[in-house]
């Protein structure tokens, strides 16, 4: 029995892509973003701690 899948198109595809490149954009944002804010509520003072 031949499995019948749901088959793309071209456009479909490139679509698919653009978002998901998208997405992934908007998810490396808010990884920075979280990252700035920790560090400006920490202070300059955390890099200057002892060893």
């Amino acid at each position: 029995m031949a499995e019948e899948g749901i088959r793309l198109t071209a456009e479909q595809k490139k679509r698919r892509r653009a978002r998901n490149i998208a997405i992934a954009a908007a998810i490396g944002a808010l990884v920075v973003l979280f990252y700035v804010v920790t560090i400006v509520k920490l202070g300059p003072g955390v890099l200057n701690r002892p060893i």
